[in-house]
């Protein structure tokens, strides 16, 4: 890390380890104000009335569950991504049906992710969020990883971010010593519970900013750091139902989105960072209200086409609401059917054009089938930038 690339500011300043003989950044406790110029205000203005739009249509939900699946499912795979993975939605899904697929790996680091979140949003749903939250949340995410024996444990050795063969010579950002770690959770985690009178959204963006900064963890600490937002939100009730998730902006414009924080800790480029963040909720926001919309009028035109039938194929839809890809052995334990019953079930919305089958993985395997509109609405991630 380049002490020349820093300049101090109010959100800290490069300091140096002799011992170590290296150096690292050092934050400043979070500002416990912050004047927000024109532009930021009008990003904040943006963000507030797509949030207000998205909440418009949680509010219309009367099984908020049904839909809120797959959104924490893509949320998963792209906040993921941002940190090297390549399966996509499509190939979580089938690997949770039992469907072999390749990047079983990944589709396991995804599913952690789906789960500490899960994890997440139920804890703040009973108390305020804390740090203890946040070790639990990351013993879940890193469940079966490298580090997997720290798992919920504060690092207790300087790391850096940058090539994974550089040094701390290299390295694009040096975290602040384990020895500042105590300090700084406290700051952080006192700002949170008492918070300076600022916009919710703008509180969210700084807390997590500041998290990533401290970098609290050997490792998830992104992941955990995007987890918060959703986790924030919940506990403030901000919607009715969790559909606001921005990794996959975040995912998109990944190289702006880390110069964005670097600039931060470098320059004191809050502003900029403020305007970036509140443009992927709005993005978001307006992307959460149009996949709703589809998916509501998807499971009405579903549900009106089978109306008029006596067997429990409605019932088989809404399953694919959680899990576009299904087997009749799915069906048949969610149901309590038979297989021969659940397999007839699923060759009927074939024949309704609803389900379509997959291509047989080997001789004699299970048969899966999938739900290629309620799939498409989710599975559309593009490669994030390198």
């Amino acid at each position: 890390m380049r002490p020349s690339d820093f300049e101090s500011s109010t959100f800290g300043s490069v300091e140096y380890d002799v011992a170590r003989g290296l150096h690292w950044f050092d934050p400043a406790p979070l500002p416990r104000s912050v004047i927000l110029e024109e532009e930021t205000l009008m990003a904040l203005s943006r963000a507030d009335a797509a949030v207000g739009r998205l909440d418009g249509i949680a509010q219309l939900l009367t099984n908020p569950s049904l839909i809120a699946a797959p959104y924490a499912a893509r949320e998963a795979v792209a906040s993921s991504r941002i940190e090297g993975t390549h399966a996509t939605l499509s190939e979580v899904y089938e690997t949770e049906a039992g469907k072999a697929r390749a990047y079983v790996e990944e589709v396991k680091v995804i599913r952690a992710y789906t789960k500490a979140l899960e994890i997440g949003l139920a804890s703040v749903s009973d108390h305020r969020l804390d740090l203890r939250t946040l070790a639990h949340v990351h013993r879940a995410l890193m469940d079966g990883e490298p580090h997997a024996g720290r798992a919920g444990q504060w690092r207790d050795q300087p790391v850096w971010v940058g090539a994974p063969t550089g040094g701390p010579e290299t390295a694009t950002f040096v975290p602040p010593l384990e020895s500042r770690l105590p300090g700084l959770l406290e700051d952080w985690s006192e700002w949170h519970a008492q918070p300076p009178r600022l916009p919710l959204l703008v509180r969210v963006a700084l807390l997590h900013y500041q998290f990533l900064t401290i970098h609290p963890f050997f490792d998830g600490n992104g992941r955990v750091g995007r987890m918060l937002i959703q986790m924030i939100l919940e506990e403030e009730h901000a919607l009715s139902a969790p559909l606001l998730y921005v990794s996959a902006y975040f995912a998109k414009n990944r190289r702006e989105y880390y110069d964005r924080l670097q600039a931060v800790r470098q320059h004191g480029e809050i502003q900029q960072w403020l305007q970036f963040f509140l443009t992927a909720v709005f993005v978001q926001a307006n992307d959460g209200v149009e996949r709703a919309r589809g998916l509501l009028d998807l499971r009405e035109e579903y549900r009106s086409e089978l109306s008029g039938t006596r067997s429990r194929a409605a019932e088989v839809v809404d399953l694919l609401f959680t899990n576009p890809v299904v087997s009749a052995g799915r069906v048949q334990r969610a149901l309590g059917m038979t297989n021969q019953g659940s397999l007839n079930l699923l060759r009927s919305l074939e024949q309704r054009e609803i389900l379509a089958q997959l291509p047989p993985s080997g001789r004699g395997g299970t048969r899966f089938w999938y739900a290629p509109k309620i799939l498409g609405m989710f599975d559309d991630e593009t490669e994030a930038d390198s």
